[in-house]
């Protein structure tokens, strides 16, 4: 692992890479990463998050942080999800630039540099477009069709395929710490935030241990986070169907009112009528639990609760040996 003991007028690039349990290829992926860059002619700093690991990550991640001095840990209180992990680590980076890779081998080192050679180009965000994905083929279609859907629903123009594995420049580092929104999806924020953007296509490796870090269900809540933060379009749903109630009422007063009229043989309509009550029903059904989605966000916004809590952070430890007093 590069070490940064000198001082160099090179840029500085901060790797903030969410951990959970890791610990097996966490020294060859910061090997790999800082060799990657140094070959760019830049320095790099490691933020490695500690997303509620076991004791036994936790513990190796401590002695990755004493045994080098551009590797920062920090451990939070418990697990609070990928997105907040990003968000702590950001909060923390201290380079002209900040990387965002997983620490499973699936975001491959060796394509740091094309990210570093983009950025002086002029660019600030420069993001993967991941293919020859290796997952397991449900999983795969899932993530081409949420991001198409996406691209329909929000208006947020998110490229499709690009996940979070990218570099950001320390402009727009900024500008996405400054968003205080709970529920976050950070592809989409870092569309929304703007500035000159790139995409670089990348091979999505193999993970190290073919065990997924993140289960289906979380993948799903993933998916409705970013729907319901980036897009109003559930509720504009709700303009079809009182189109389609409407239609269904007048198609069954117009039935009733013909047979009362011309035929005579208008007999009471059990049928029609309980089909009716349980369409509009269901209708109704969804639009309130899809307000309630809405509404649930709300009030966690309200409540201000952080999106994550800092257990221990190795760099202010450090800091605070060298200045006891404060100072």
């Amino acid at each position: 692992m590069t070490d940064t003991r000198e001082k160099f007028d090179s840029e500085l690039i901060s790797i903030v890479i969410p951990v959970y349990n890791e610990e097996p290829v966490l020294d060859k992926l910061c090997d790999q990463a800082g060799e990657a860059l140094s070959a760019s002619g830049v320095r790099c700093e490691f933020i490695l998050v500690d997303d509620g690991s076991g004791p036994e990550c936790g513990e190796h991640l401590l002695e990755l942080a004493r045994n080098h001095v551009n590797v920062r840990v920090l451990r939070l209180s418990r697990n609070f999800g990928q997105q907040a992990a990003i968000q702590a680590g950001l909060s923390k980076a201290e380079g002209d630039a900040a990387i965002i890779m997983d620490a499973d081998f699936q975001d491959d080192p060796a394509s740091l540099p094309a990210f570093v050679e983009k950025w002086r180009e002029g660019y600030q965000v420069i993001y993967a477009i991941r293919t020859k994905r290796k997952e397991f083929f449900l999983k795969r279609w899932l993530f081409y069709w949420f991001y198409r859907l996406f691209k329909v629903l929000s208006p947020v123009d998110v490229p499709p395929d690009a996940g979070n594995f990218g570099l950001i420049d320390r402009r727009v580092v900024d500008a996405i710490l400054e968003l205080g929104e709970h529920d976050r999806f950070y592809p989409g924020l870092r569309s929304w935030a703007g500035f000159r953007q790139i995409g670089v296509t990348v091979e999505r490796l193999k993970r190290y241990d073919d065990r997924a870090r993140v289960t289906l269900f979380g993948l799903l809540r993933l998916a409705k986070n970013a729907i319901f933060s980036f897009s109003s379009m559930p509720l504009m749903v709700f303009y079809g169907v009182a189109t389609i109630n409407l239609c269904i009422a007048v198609a069954l007063s117009s039935f009733s009112l013909y047979h009362k009229i011309f035929t005579g043989q208008a007999i009471p309509g059990w049928t029609s009528m309980i089909v009716a009550v349980c369409i509009i029903g269901g209708f109704n059904s969804l639009g309130i639990a899809i307000l309630g989605e809405y509404i649930l966000r709300i009030y966690r916004q309200v409540q201000q609760r952080p999106m994550f809590i800092i257990a221990h952070d190795t760099g202010e430890a450090e800091e605070q040996e060298r200045h006891p007093s404060g100072k």
